[in-house]
């Protein structure tokens, strides 16, 4: 059972983890208010109410979790989000991530190959929120070649490699942010499509991601 009370408590708690994100590097004050804004116990059972404020991945079911805050901010950062920006995700999970894009005024489709997941947040009632979110459920090795190009796209699994597929999807001058597999651990790339369609990467921190899967699973 999800919680729908937004209290003075939990507002508290969520500015602490705010300040906790600042202090670990996230410098841009637009994610940070976003996180601010998210009252992110609303994406977990009721029993995990006062944990939903540390900084930590948390367990949502179908093998899956609900990112570490500071990863979100992490990435959300390095897409350099603008208004109206149109953003793949790959990896709907708890929504919690198309939420904070949502708050930055991103157009958002998001794909989730849990069926069960994907149910759970046509469900989800604080989603209504953000009519800028579209949800879909599919392969999200296959993106969604319908609905794009996209201005910038976000993996929030361990990709084994940069999909070709998504690559395509992107629009020159776009950017993908994603944790590539290097063993145990992951390396956040961000991938620049440049005009001429030729790829530049940048490297970043370390990250642990549960895997990217291909196919659905019903």
């Amino acid at each position: 059972m999800r919680t729908t009370e937004d209290s003075y408590l939990h507002k508290g708690m969520r500015k602490k983890l705010v300040d906790s994100i600042r202090e670990k590097g996230i410098t841009d004050e637009q994610v940070l208010s976003a996180i601010m804004n998210i009252p992110r116990h609303f994406f977990l059972d009721s029993a995990f109410e006062k944990q939903a404020y540390e900084d930590r991945a948390f367990p949502i079911g179908e093998e899956q979790t609900i990112s570490q805050p500071y990863t979100v901010a992490y990435q959300t950062q390095l897409l350099s989000i603008k208004p109206y920006d149109k953003v793949l995700e790959v990896g709907t999970g708890s929504a919690y991530q198309s939420c904070v894009l949502g708050d930055l005024k991103a157009k958002v489709f998001t794909i989730e190959r849990q069926k069960k997941l994907f149910d759970q947040n046509k469900k989800f009632k604080y989603l209504e929120k953000y009519p800028s979110i579209r949800m879909f459920f599919g392969d999200g090795f296959d993106g969604l070649p319908t609905f794009g190009p996209f201005d910038k796209i976000i993996i929030t699994a361990a990709a084994p490699c940069i999909p070709e597929k998504l690559i395509a999807q992107l629009k020159p001058g776009g950017f993908m942010v994603l944790p590539l597999n290097e063993g145990e651990n992951q390396r956040m790339l961000r991938v620049k499509k440049e005009l001429d369609n030729t790829l530049v990467e940048e490297r970043f921190d370390e990250f642990s991601f549960v895997p990217m899967l291909e196919g659905k699973r019903g």
